[in-house]
């Protein structure tokens, strides 16, 4: 194809005429279709067929090739294309394409200009159609050659006197070509283009610039300087004022105005057969000088002689290959009345044969459209869903489901709707929606299959599939053949041959509506949707597309433009979407950190939609996002690239803060999702995110009998092996192990394991305090909130004091839960916690774990102080209470070896916290609490005994260690040794006398 890309503005495009008026003349205003309407319509098809025809399709396009970018600036108006200069390394079509965006961006920058001079000039600038700063040459282009531009701010600019101004001015003049043209018909052509400011000053600049440019270009040599040019354009000015001014009542004739111009050629006279011609021109047809600011472009007699002056210049015809991008970019101007037209006739046509054409008409419209063009694509694929006949809200199930088993129509536009989104996914934008809506509409009509995605699972199509071969379903129904490559000859129609076949069976029998029962009609119709592949192939698509899929299948899950009968219609059809979000999900695994981030965001949007309701969006929800976690983790893992696994687990949090009570209504997917990370992918978390909400979720479904079995199996099987345990996810782990070691329907040796592991774990701690906070065979937690990365190891002073003591916050962590387990109802459970957590203390002391005397202080005042204070008040609740004498004694029992331990633990770590200067604050700590417990009134319990035999005995053993280390010494200045002395005679006295001879 040849095409001359020097048009005229004037000239329209002869291809986007043709293209309107056959959709005009094809546009049907009534049923049925006339022959006329039918001839254009025929035409109307032909014509997109061809343009579809001559578009590459070897491969999907790349959405960025329709990018058109402006990043340096050019001369525009001049620029011209130049396959050996500066465009050598861009095609003929893409100057064509940035030429179309110049125009339009000077056309917006024409519209900021006349509001605002500065914004315009600016905008200009930003696109890159006149440099920084401006230069004189392309503000006088853009001020010449811009349509819409108010005229009288050109004039009011060009007049200006600034320097600026008067060299844009007079590049301004130098855009017109006066060659061989007489001065009246050069004027009017110079004055056309701006209005003439009234200020004599301006209309002399002006006048002046136009005299010296005609001046330079006249042939006749009429003129012996530029000064009686500029004499005479000034009186010809006063003289068109005189002759067409309605106000001034005597005219000026010839001769006076022959007479005012005497002797202004040098001092000689201008030729009087000349000035005649001049008055006779001028009076007959007057001169707009002061025109209007309306910038319509329209035939003048002055704008044709320019255009016949152009046509003479015949320039050379530019070849070159009608591709995808050129035929793109003929089809945009007829798209949206194609579109419609198309729809209009499938709408009001009855006729099978026409019925096949449109539908083959706007497949070869997604054919175009695939390139660049999403919104008509979207147009298009609104229109089909529209003729379904799934989407009327007027509706009743029954009456949507009778028209779509009887009739032609709705059938073939859901054949064509889904084929479309199967091919040219790719280019689909906002109306996924609109597909959405139609699936889960099939869906209520119980026309899908049991599981959309694993029947197409089984028969997912090859590429050669995709390339043009047509399978055939187990259903025997023929799958529409591929668009074809272009040279293709169009005797087979369109990309998919005749539409009709899809309708037929394959052995070219009966069609498939007069075929089986409507059920088996209607499945095998769906069948050749294979609407599976649309999400199991979304990995194909591109990020937007995807990301719109996902957006669609969220609102919808959250109930946006649904309606459901039934609370067990809304729980199948939330389910069902995200089973689809699924799918998607595991397809873009390998961009999940592009595409899940938007998703995301639009939980947060559904949860504010006005009839939202969590359950069952978030109950559905925090299961299949387990599941994505499952496939996330379940694939190779990158040391470095933890986004995807934290993304999915902040949605996940999202989603069981909505409605916590969801945890445990969908405890048992919970459970296996979770248990299964655990078991098989535990080494795969790396994330604190992520070990916080999987340890979490497991305590959480502990709690349940029909899920306690597994969850607790995959708790001990954690701990004990140990290897996936490290500083980053201990304290997660130690909370749910506390959680299922307190659980009442927990078996006693169940509990007993989990508290004699959580015990244990402080040898973990000993191993990566003496490794340097390092976690052997972890090396993916090198770093502190699951991303950057750190040293393994405390290098230097600075890490310790950013680390701090590392061991004693995680021990207190231990500890803790520890002591929480020590109030539970169950004795042995608490005497067993009680026992674990001496434990835990005398392997720490063992294991020089340094735990300093704050560290110290904080583990007595957090752990110790605190359980010995809390089983106290137990005690004291259960002995005020009627018959309960034998919890009375079992919960002193407790606090009988808690004070115990507190004794043992002080004489244990006596040497570090007696270091610190807290120490004799500290020591009244444990001497109150020793009192508080030797002097409560216990007789209902019958317990008090006990504690005036144990009390003495640890105070007894606490002041010997005290004094054999030099703690407690009578020393001048010491308050100690008075204050024990005091209080000793408070709290045993029978001691008195041993311990202070």
């Amino acid at each position: 194809m040849y095409v001359n890309y020097d048009c005229d503005p004037l000239l329209r495009n002869v291809f986007e005429d043709v293209g309107k008026l056959l959709c005009k003349a094809a546009f049907p205003a009534s049923s049925p279709v006339t022959t006329v309407q039918f001839q254009a319509f025929e035409g109307l098809v032909n014509m997109i067929t061809t343009i579809a025809d001559n578009v590459e399709v070897d491969k999907a396009p790349d959405q960025d090739t329709y990018n058109v970018d402006i990043s340096e600036y050019r001369l525009f108006w001049v620029e011209r294309w130049d396959a050996g200069g500066d465009h050598g390394h861009e095609t003929w079509v893409d100057f064509v394409r940035k030429r179309k965006l110049k125009k339009k961006k000077v056309a917006i920058a024409a519209n900021h200009y006349n509001r605002d001079q500065k914004k315009g000039v600016e905008f200009l600038k930003l696109c890159h159609l006149v440099p920084t700063p401006p230069e004189p040459k392309s503000m006088a282009y853009f001020l010449r050659y811009s349509p819409g531009l108010d005229k009288n701010k050109i004039g009011e600019f060009l007049g200006d006197p600034e320097e600026f101004s008067l060299k844009v001015l007079k590049e301004f003049t130098e855009t017109f070509d006066f060659t061989g043209v007489i001065l009246d018909t050069a004027l009017r052509t110079y004055l056309e283009t701006f209005r003439l400011p009234g200020e004599s000053q301006k209309i002399q600049r002006i006048l002046e610039a136009f005299s010296e440019r005609f001046y330079e270009q006249q042939t006749s040599e009429v003129f012996a300087t530029k000064d009686a040019a500029f004499i005479l354009c000034y009186s010809l000015i006063m003289l068109n004022t005189d002759l067409h001014n309605p106000q001034v009542k005597k005219k000026m004739s010839e001769e006076d105005f022959i007479r005012n111009n005497r002797a202004i050629n040098s001092g000689k006279d201008l030729p009087r057969e000349y000035l005649s011609e001049l008055f006779h021109s001028i009076s007959t047809n007057a001169i707009t000088v002061f025109s209007q600011a309306a910038a319509t472009v329209e035939m003048t007699a002055s704008r044709w002689a320019d255009l016949v002056k152009r046509s003479r210049a015949i320039e050379q015809f530019t070849p070159c290959d009608f591709k995808h991008k050129l035929s793109r970019e003929a089809f945009v101007a007829v798209s949206g009345p194609t579109v419609a037209t198309l729809a209009a006739i499938f709408d009001y046509t009855d006729d099978e044969e026409i019925l096949n054409q449109c539908v083959e008409g706007l497949i070869s419209v997604a054919r175009i459209a695939r390139y660049g063009l999403e919104d008509v694509l979207d147009e298009l694929l609104c229109c089909l869903c529209k003729f379904t006949t799934l989407l009327n809200p007027y509706a009743t199930t029954e009456e949507t489901l009778f028209t779509f088993s009887n009739e032609l129509k709705p059938r073939m536009a859901t054949l064509a709707l889904f084929t479309i989104a199967n091919r040219f996914g790719e280019s689909v934008r906002g109306a996924w929606k609109n597909i959405i809506d139609c699936l889960l509409k099939l869906k209520r009509l119980k026309l899908l299959p049991q599981s959309v995605t694993e029947q197409d699972g089984s028969s997912v199509s090859s590429s050669s599939e995709r390339l043009g071969h047509r399978p055939k379903s187990d259903s025997t129904v023929i799958f529409p053949s591929s668009h074809r490559g272009a040279g293709t000859s169009r005797h087979v129609s369109g990309m998919i041959g005749r539409f009709s076949q899809f309708l037929s069976l394959d052995s070219g029998g009966e069609s498939l509506l007069s075929v089986g029962s409507e059920f088996e009609n209607n499945l095998k119709i769906i069948q050749q949707c294979r609407i599976g592949s649309i999400f199991t192939d979304s990995g194909k698509l591109p990020d937007e597309s995807v990301q719109n899929l996902g957006r669609a299948l969220i609102f919808a899950a959250g109930g946006k433009g649904q309606k459901f009968s039934t609370p067990i219609e809304e729980e199948e059809t939330v389910g069902f979407c995200w089973d689809l979000i699924v799918h998607v999900s595991s397809a873009n695994v390998h961009r999940f950190a592009t595409f899940w981030p938007q998703l995301h965001d639009c939980f947060a949007a559904v949860s504010q939609l006005p009839l939202f309701s969590p359950c069952p969006f978030a109950e559905k929800a925090i299961v299949a996002l387990l599941k994505i976690a499952v496939k996330l983790l379940s694939g190779p893992q990158s040391n470095t690239d933890r986004l995807p696994e934290e993304l999915v687990f902040k949605s996940i949090n999202l989603m069981w803060k909505l409605d916590k009570e969801i945890l445990d209504t969908c405890c048992e997917g919970i459970s296996e999702c979770i248990v299964k990370l655990i078991m098989e992918h535990a080494g795969n978390i790396q994330t604190p995110i992520g070990w916080k909400t999987v340890l979490h979720l497991l305590s959480v479904t502990g709690r349940h009998p029909e899920t306690f079995d597994q969850s607790v199996a995959a708790m001990i099987k954690l701990m004990n092996d140990g290897t996936q345990i490290t500083r980053f996810n201990y304290a997660p782990c130690i909370e749910a192990a506390f959680g299922f070691a307190a659980l009442k329907i927990s078996p006693l040796d169940i509990s007993t394991r989990i508290l004699q592991l959580m015990a244990d774990s402080v040898n973990w701690l000993i191993q990566w305090h003496k490794s340097g906070y390092s976690d052997p065979g972890n090396s993916w937690y090198s770093g502190s909130g699951g991303s950057g990365g750190t040293n393994n190891s405390l290098s230097s002073v600075e890490d310790a004091s950013r680390l701090g003591n590392l061991a004693a916050n995680m021990f207190i962590k231990l500890a803790e839960a520890l002591r929480k387990t020590s109030l539970v109802r169950r004795e042995e459970i608490r005497n067993q916690a009680v026992t674990e957590l001496g434990r835990s203390f005398s392997l720490a002391a063992a294991g020089d774990l340094d735990f300093g005397p704050a560290g110290c202080l904080a583990c007595f005042n957090l752990v110790i102080f605190a359980m010995v204070d809390d089983l106290h008040e137990k005690t004291l609740e259960y002995s005020r209470r009627e018959g309960a004498e034998r919890e009375t004694r079992s919960m002193e029992g407790t606090l009988a070896a808690a004070t115990q331990l507190l004794a043992d633990v002080f004489v244990l770590f006596l040497g570090t916290v007696a270091q610190g200067p807290g120490f004799r604050t500290f020591w009244l700590g444990v001497l109150r609490r020793l009192d508080t417990c030797i002097k409560s009134d216990l007789a209902a319990g019958g317990g008090a005994g006990v504690m005036q035999e144990l009390v003495p005995q640890m105070l007894k053993m606490m002041i010997v260690e005290m004094k054999e280390k030099g703690v407690l010494v009578p020393r001048e200045g010491d308050e100690l040794w008075e204050i024990t002395h005091i209080q000793i005679q408070w709290i045993a006295p029978a001691v008195m006398e041993e311990l202070f001879p």
